[in-house]
């Protein structure tokens, strides 16, 4: 009986953190107005959500994660760079200081840090 309660409580917590399709509509309103300023032209490929917010994957395989308010919270572009209107000047204006003949192929913001990739696979 024990093995049996064990296995249905892990069941039931893969079960409630899987990942969920979503209608691009279904998205939060943050999110959505995110993808037409930035990524415009874009298609969507697929959204989905689960327990810590979204994934949206664009027709050219850029990866945004969104929180549940709809913030962002990561943008992958997958070793192509991604669009930098929606990132802090600071960190921009470093990146052009230091390291002028890269892009940004991805940035996450985690709780406590920022975590940016360049091109030529450098991650800061």
């Amino acid at each position: 009986m024990k093995t049996f309660l064990i296995s249905g409580a892990m069941l039931f917590a893969i079960a409630s953190s899987a990942q969920k399709t979503i209608e691009i509509s279904d998205l939060p309103a943050p999110a959505l107005t995110f993808i037409e300023k930035y990524f415009s032209g874009v298609p969507v490929k697929k959204a989905k959500s689960n327990s810590k917010g979204f994934e949206v994957k664009l027709a050219d395989n850029t990866e945004i994660e969104f929180r549940k308010d709809g913030s962002y919270r990561e943008v992958d572009g997958k070793n192509k760079p991604i669009s930098t209107g929606f990132i802090d000047p600071k960190i921009i204006s470093y990146v052009s200081r230091h390291y002028p003949k890269r892009k940004i192929t991805h940035i996450d913001y985690g709780k406590k840090n920022v975590d940016v990739d360049l091109t030529g696979k450098l991650d800061l």
